[in-house]
Order: C-alpha cells, then structure tokens, then sequence
C-alpha cells in the first residue's frame, strides 16, 4: 500500500482518466452483418422463431383457407362482411402461402442450418480427437479412486485397456504411465443428428407443399371416374402442381358392399364389420382393365398416388316430372348419412323445371321403422332392408344464375314457396321403392325407381412422405441417444510405490449430471487391479470443494473440453 494513503483509503484516478469519455469500437457493415448472422443462428433466436411459427399456423386453423374448401370462405364472406376484407388483406384465406409466414418459416430453417453446420464440424473434429492427456492430480476429478498392487504398471494398463474397451471406451495411450478413455460420443452426434433431421424435415415438408396434391370426390357405383380436374368436388394443389400434372389413370366403380352386426344385441347392433369397393382400373390411356379393391385402411396405390376409403352412403334412384309431365330429371343422388343407422338427406335441384322451378328435400331411411316414444318414422337399422324415402317440394327461384357458389347438398329454403297440402301444410309424403307421389300445385311427380351406394374417397400424391417417415425416425433415434447416453471420460495413471508396489489412481468425469459415475469407476478400477495390497475406494467429489484455485495452475479439464461440440439448438 502506498504511502500516502491511510489504510482504508481507496486510491483517487486523475482528473484527466474519470472525466475521459468512454468510446465503444464502431461496427462497419460486415461487422453488423457478423453481428445479425450470430443472433439469428442462436439458440434463443430459433427458440423463439419456433414460438413465431406454431402461433402463426393458428389462424389457419381457425380461419377456413381458400386451397382447402373454397365454399367456406364464400361463406365466411358473406357472413362476416366487415371482418372479412380485413382477414383478406392479411392473407388470412391462404395463411400457410403468406409471405410473413413464409418467412418466419425461411428464418427459422436457415437458423437452424447456422446453428447445427458449426456444431457438425465441431463433432467431426471430435470423433476424429484422441482422448484427452491424464491431469496430473487424478484426486481433483468429481470421481477418483486409488489403490496399490504389486502388479507390475504394464499389467495394470493392460487390464485397465481391456476393461475399457469392453465397456465401448474409445482408449488411447499418451505415454507409458496413463490411459485416456472416453464413450458416450454418441449423446452429442445424437442430439445434432436430432436437429438435422428437424432440418431435413423441414425442407421435406416445404417440398411437399410444392409438388403434392389431394382432392376428395364422390363416385356412385357404375359411373367412371377419371383422375382430371373437373371430376374432383374439392382439390388442393401445390404451387408447382397444374392440371396437365395428373397421371391419366381412370377407374369405374363396380361395386360396393357393407357388412353390419345384426345378431348381436345392445351398442353393437348395427355395428359395421366391412367396407369393400370394388373397380376396374385403368393405369393409363389404352391399357387394359384391372379389378381392385379399396377397404378402410387398405388404400389403393396407382401412379404413385393413394385412393383412401373414407366415407359411402345411400344413392337413391329418383324420376322426377315436373308439372308439364317433362321428365326433369333421372338417376341416382347422392344423400349424407346424419347418424349411425344411415338416416340420410339430399336435394335436388330443378331450375329447368315448368311451370316453375322446383327444388326437392328428401330424407332416406334404409330400414325404415317407427321411433316407440315418438311414433315418427326413423331408421332402425343401416342396411337397406326396407328403404323409404320423405319427399319435401319448394318451388321459387333456386339461386343458381347469380353466380354465388352453392352447395348441391344443401337447398336454402329461404326465398322459396314451400308445396303445401290441402290443409295449408307442408307437403310432405314418404314413398318405398317402386312408389311415386304427386306433388300438389300442379308441380309433378316423384317417383322412387331403386337405391343403390357412393363412396367417398380421398386422393392423396406427395412423394415426400417416404423422407419426411425417415427423417422423423432419425429425429426419434437422435433425441433418444441424446437424453439417454452419458458422456464419460476415464483415466488410469500407474506409478511407483514404497516396497515396490504399483500405485495406481483412476479418475472419472461426466459432462451431465450421472449418479452411476462412482460404480463405473470402482467397476474399472476392479477389473484392472483385482490383487489390491491397499485401496481408496472411488468416490464423489464436490465439484464446487475442487475448483482450482487462482494461484495456481488449474491441472483438471473443465466439463466442457475444448475438443467437443459446444452447446447449440
């Protein structure tokens, strides 16, 4: 202490140093890029993007979006006039094409990319790395062990390396006295193996969003269906995907059955056992047809594509004349089950209908039956056995010409007459097969000619579905290494002793938190001394008890060694 200072007193800096100002280094325009680039390839950053992008998919969910059912963003539309333009302006009908989720997902693939290359090549580098020199006081170790024998040094490292390489040690020799020996490498290789299959996955699915398609249609039985636009109900396409993409296959729909329980009794009855459709397939233009069949949860592959079974139902064979005797209409109509014995509605639509148009509501009962508390007629059981059919008529302009899209499932009674009985009414008549009906008014028959079945299928192609099932099992395999190895590292030292004994020290460390370290190390110090003249047994250390001090030189590695692959994402 100098002289001039009392004791207590701290030392005063000249005028000239405490009134100086302080003056930080300018970054230039590479030193703002470096700066940008490490901040977004840091753990928080990705962290934080991946935060960014499943709150971003959440309007998508909530919102119906324009690639997935057109209708519904008609609908929302119209019934959201005020919100609706805003929602637009946002892309919120095509939130997983906007440009701001695009880019939330492009920051958080190359953050993930900077993050994981530097650490590869780190790891590399360490698989390549021999196990690091013995510290010269083995005691300092978290776990150490020592004992005596009067085994000669040779023997001692030579059954220390064989207990090592049976328990898949990677051992090295730095000199005639110590081995080096670590395993475990497989944690960190597993936790960037992890993060590189996240990448992987991520290009996979942004691939797949280019080049897959999937659309769903319903087929009734005898018609063909052929893999082109129009003959689709709804169609999702990538943005690399167009019309003249679609392999030209076709297939004519033969037949289809459904088997249910009816012996059983209880919640079971009526249970359904078996779905089978079967067509005729067509794999190109001009080659010959294949029959096929499609069951649930065997899906028939053709041109890289998958036909799922996802749905049938009831197609009631309908003749309608409307009241000038014209026959408006003929065939089949597809009618939506509502519950599980089949109770199904359906529309039809007649604009060309005389002397009005004419819009028809039917609800089909397979097996039809009476409900004993109400005594209305329901279905009692979903194959067809006695199927009858309600008919209700409205007459009115349709809507069909003001060029709003419309479901052809759905009829709006609103702006409609409904067909009344003499009584003032609404008509209403149920017909069985082979039955018509007159409807009042002078608006037509109805006449019910058979039933027969549709189904519902869903087309899916995306050839990134096999890479995006390997990358997620590698995904899988990397976590599970990383949270279940231990990194260890071993060392033996031999050296003289009194009476021309073998000193010999082991020491152990882990770079987590490992509660079997200590009976490892006692296991290995066992195996290679097993005729002990004197031990200390192998014990824990506090960590905390053990840092070097700083007047002297810190002869322990750290828990992170220089050669191995620092923490990242």
């Amino acid at each position: 202490m100098s002289a001039d200072l009392q004791e207590g007193q701290k030392p005063r800096l000249p005028e000239t140093d405490t009134e100086r100002p302080i003056v930080q280094p300018r970054l230039g325009p590479i030193g703002w890029l470096r700066w940008m680039w490490r901040q977004l390839t840091s753990m928080r950053t990705a962290l934080i993007l991946l935060m960014l992008l499943a709150l971003a998919a959440v309007p998508g969910s909530l919102i119906p979006q324009t690639r997935i059912d057109p209708a519904q963003v008609t609908g929302f539309i119209e019934e959201h006039p005020t919100l609706a333009p805003w929602v637009n302006r946002f892309d919120g009908f095509d939130v997983y094409g906007s440009p701001w989720f695009s880019a939330i997902y492009l920051l958080l693939f190359i953050s993930l990319i900077g993050c994981v290359v530097p650490r590869t090549r780190q790891q590399f580098k360490a698989l390549l790395a021999k196990p690091p020199r013995a510290p010269r006081r083995l005691e300092r170790m978290p776990v150490h062990g020592r004992a005596e024998t009067s085994a000669a040094p040779e023997e001692v490292l030579e059954a220390a390396r064989k207990a090592l390489r049976r328990r898949r040690y990677r051992v090295h020799a730095h000199d005639g006295q110590t081995l080096s020996a670590d395993r475990g490498m497989l944690s960190e290789t597993g936790n960037l193996l992890f993060h590189l299959s996240l990448v992987g996955l991520l290009a996979a699915m942004a691939i797949g969003s280019f080049v897959s398609y999937s659309g769903q249609n319903l087929v009734i039985v005898g018609e063909k269906w052929a893999n082109t636009l129009p003959q689709y109900d709804t169609f999702q396409a990538g943005r690399n995907v167009g019309a003249d993409d679609l392999p030209p296959y076709s297939f004519t729909l033969k037949s289809f059955t459904a088997d249910f329980e009816s012996q059983a009794g209880g919640s079971q009855f009526g249970a359904a056992r078996d779905f089978e459709a079967k067509v005729d397939l067509v794999t190109e233009p001009g080659a010959d047809p294949q029959e096929r069949s499609i069951r649930v949860n065997q899906p028939l592959d053709v041109n890289g594509a998958r036909l799922f079974l996802v749905g049938n139902g009831y197609a009631p064979e309908i003749t309608v004349r409307d009241g000038e005797g014209n026959e408006v209409w003929s065939g089949p109509v597809a009618f939506l089950s509502n519950d599980s014995n089949y109770t199904s509605t359906g529309v039809i639509k007649l604009p060309a209908a005389k002397p009005r148009q004419l819009g028809l509501m039917g609800v089909f009962l397979p097996t039809a039956g009476t409900d004993p508390a109400t005594g209305a007629e329901i279905s009692v059981f979903p194959a067809a056995d006695n199927p009858r059919l309600q008919v209700l008529a409205f007459t009115g302009d349709l809507g069909l010409d003001d060029g709003v899209g419309r479901s052809v499932y759905v009829l709006d009674p609103e702006g409609l007459t409904p067909v009344k009985n003499a009584e003032g009414e609404q008509f209403s008549k149920t017909i069985g097969v082979g039955e018509s009906v007159e409807l009042p008014g002078g608006n037509g028959t109805v006449t019910l000619d058979g039933v027969t079945r549709y189904v519902a299928l869903d087309i899916r192609y995306d050839p990134t579905k096999p890479y995006v099932l390997v990358f997620a099992l590698m995904a899988l395999f990397g976590v599970t290494a990383s949270l279940f190895v231990r990194r260890r590292r071993v060392w033996f030292r031999v050296t003289p002793g009194a009476d021309g004994l073998t000193v010999v020290g082991v020491g152990g460390l882990s770079r987590t938190e490992d509660t079997q370290l200590a009976d490892e190390v006692r296991s290995l110090l066992t195996a290679a001394v097993p005729a002990r003249v004197e031990e200390s047994p192998a014990t824990s250390t506090d960590t905390a008890a053990t840092e070097p001090r700083a007047d002297r030189e810190p002869d322990a590695p750290s828990e992170k060694p220089a050669d191995t692959a620092g923490e990242g994402v």
